[in-house]
């Protein structure tokens, strides 16, 4: 199968490698020419990953017609804010109605707070469309360790053609139609991520990191279900999973960003230091419209953005989720528990 792979950062290089090794003939488009040279003047995938041979069957390029003359499925890795924009720029003659469509990045785009599956809606309304989301880190996935994740579709015929495609000994794949939830689940996950960053900045210990994810998993779970998503899908790979890997590894970019706020530096001194995409810190300014606009209650998020947007204090945003009104860690299954009477009571 011929694909294009349309982003080439980290994920997207990942991504491309793998399809190779499956067998399939890829073409990688990055956005940037200037970042090109040293994939295509080199027999290793620098300069982003130096320690691996360029596969044979990985064409590398900046021309958006050439990539994707010819391709039967295309894998857009882009960031979020660059997504309807590079799908804008696709001629509908190199989008003919059997194209297959893979959504691998994460995020939500402003102005609307739209998942990103709205927007390959809203821009290919024909074509079909799979999303691929979970626990992953290109790093990984690259150097061959075994992880798994999620194909999302509403047709599941669809999903179980990305299943074939990238299945191996080492990817792990599995199926859903919650197409809303797993989206959801890899933009808010990035969100609470950087909170965990921020506590450990701050030298807050692993318990504040335990309890940062697990309550972070309330909040993913308050929002994700009010914007339509599944309870089982947030307590998976594509929601508890993701956060988990995301909030507690210093391979997460988003959580690197978090520590560098909690140790005190600017986010413009992180961003720069960091020198990649942090999708978490445009998905808090989204995720915090989204919660005020539906009334649902996201403390850690809430704080996430204050730090990020109002200039509030990093420790000074921790001790206000410490502060917080007493309450019960269930408040839905407390009121059933009271509200069902005990079996022989009166």
């Amino acid at each position: 199968m011929r694909w294009a792979v349309l982003g080439a950062g980290h994920w997207g290089t990942a991504l491309a490698v793998h399809l190779c090794r499956q067998g399939h003939m890829v073409r990688l488009w990055g956005r940037h020419p200037e970042t090109l040279p040293g994939f295509m003047d080199s027999t290793c995938l620098s300069p982003i990953f130096p320690e691996i041979r360029f596969p044979s069957g990985l064409g590398v390029g900046s021309d958006l017609a050439a990539t994707l003359e010819g391709a039967e499925g295309v894998l857009l890795a882009v960031p979020s804010h660059a997504l309807r924009t590079v799908l804008a720029t696709i001629p509908q003659a190199l989008l003919p109605p059997n194209l297959l469509l893979v959504l691998a990045s994460k995020g939500l785009e402003l102005p609307g707070a739209l998942r990103l599956d709205q927007v390959l809606d809203e821009s290919c309304p024909t074509l079909p469309k799979v999303v691929l989301s979970g626990p992953s880190f290109a790093h990984d996935l690259i150097l061959g360790k075994p992880l798994a994740m999620t194909a999302a579709a509403a047709n599941m015929d669809d999903a179980r053609r990305v299943v074939e495609v990238f299945a191996s000994d080492q990817m792990r794949v599995y199926r859903s139609d919650d197409v809303a939830g797993v989206c959801l689940g890899g933009a808010i996950k990035n969100v609470l991520a950087i909170a965990a960053g921020i506590s450990d900045g701050l030298g807050n210990g692993d318990s504040a990191r335990a309890a940062l994810i697990t309550r972070g998993i309330a909040e993913l779970h308050r929002l994700g279900t009010a914007l339509g998503g599944r309870t089982e899908t947030f307590m998976g790979l594509t929601g508890a999973g993701d956060l988990i890997l995301t909030a507690s590894s210093d391979l997460s970019r988003n959580r690197r960003v978090g520590m560098g706020l909690g140790r005190g530096l600017s986010l413009e001194a992180v961003l720069r230091d960091l020198g990649q995409e942090a999708e978490g810190v445009r998905s808090a300014q989204a995720l915090f419209l989204l919660a005020q606009r539906l009334g649902v209650d996201m403390p850690i998020t809430e704080q996430v953005y204050r730090v990020l947007y109002a200039g509030a204090d990093p420790r000074e945003a921790s001790e206000q989720l410490m502060r917080r009104a007493a309450r019960a860690e269930h408040p839905a299954d407390l009121e059933s528990i009271t509200a069902s009477p005990v079996k022989g009571s009166r």
